[in-house]
């Protein structure tokens, strides 16, 4: 057989693409394969079995340190994975078989793997409740895992108590971004009041940014995107500035105006003068 990473992990690789077509079957829900089940519910599929498929190792680990897990974490988790199929493998051959401390290590370790991307990136509820329920608890609705686990943990409630406590203490402390705030008159341009900016967050100010750099049809990747806005207010603003009603017809009227008081005024000069 050839070997990736360790003999263990690539029989759990084998027998996993094996059985998946047979959700039912013994073989998908033994320990190897459902370690490769958990690990295929926090990364993908195809992080986890193409690395084998393609036989690159450093892109499996790399695949597995994404969410923050340290790759000397995983040659430990590898190393526990090894044993715990040796012993296995010793157990086979026993009339009265071991326990096998290395089933809760294991199980521990994947469990600090979903706290890793829990506290680095967005874990959704859904991968919780599905990693949760492949777990070796007595509340597993497998009772292939429930049976196992009563044969192999000395006390059966501890993967489910390490799980609770995991999840419970490590909490993702979200900072608030600080808002990126444009030109005022861009916003009152666009009918935004300041206090409406400063009642938004970060990602609100950045939808009405979006808005402004849109209406001024300038580009949010330009290196130069705030000079050229703050340029294309004050053409606004001079053009505001000039003397005109906003109305074609009133400006004609108003510069009409303009002409007949000046030649009045020179009129009035005139007949003074002579």
């Amino acid at each position: 057989m050839q070997v990736f990473i360790n003999e263990a992990f690539s029989k759990a690789i084998k027998d996993y693409l094996k059985s998946v077509e047979q959700p039912k079957g013994v073989l998908y829900n033994s320990f190897l394969v459902v370690v490769i089940r958990l690990l295929i519910i926090m990364y993908s599929e195809l992080d986890i079995v193409n690395p084998m498929v393609i036989n690159d190792e450093d892109l499996l680990k790399n695949n597995l340190a994404k969410y923050g897990y340290s790759k000397n974490d995983l040659d430990m988790f590898f190393s526990d994975l090894q044993v715990y199929y040796d012993i296995e493998k010793e157990n086979e051959n026993k009339m009265i078989k071991i326990k096998n401390p290395y089933f809760i290590t294991v199980q521990k370790e994947l469990i600090d793997m979903l706290i890793a991307k829990k506290l680095n990136y967005n874990l959704k509820e859904k991968e919780v409740q599905d990693f949760y329920s492949l777990l070796y608890t007595p509340y597993s609705k497998n009772p292939l895992q429930v049976s196992y686990n009563f044969l192999m943990a000395d006390d059966v409630l501890e993967i489910d108590n390490y799980f609770k406590k995991q999840m419970k203490e490590n909490v993702k402390v979200v900072v608030p971004r600080e808002k990126h705030l444009l030109n005022v008159k861009a916003y009152e341009l666009l009918n935004y009041s300041m206090d409406q900016i400063n009642n938004m967050d970060a990602s609100e100010v950045d939808r009405v940014n979006h808005q402004v750099y849109d209406y001024f049809k300038i580009r949010e990747n330009a290196i130069n995107k705030e000079y050229l806005l703050d340029k294309a207010i004050e053409a606004i603003e001079r053009e505001q500035n000039k003397v005109t009603s906003g109305n074609g017809y009133v400006d004609i009227l108003l510069v009409m105006s303009i002409i007949c008081t000046v030649i009045m005024v020179v009129g009035i000069i005139t007949f003074i003068v002579i």
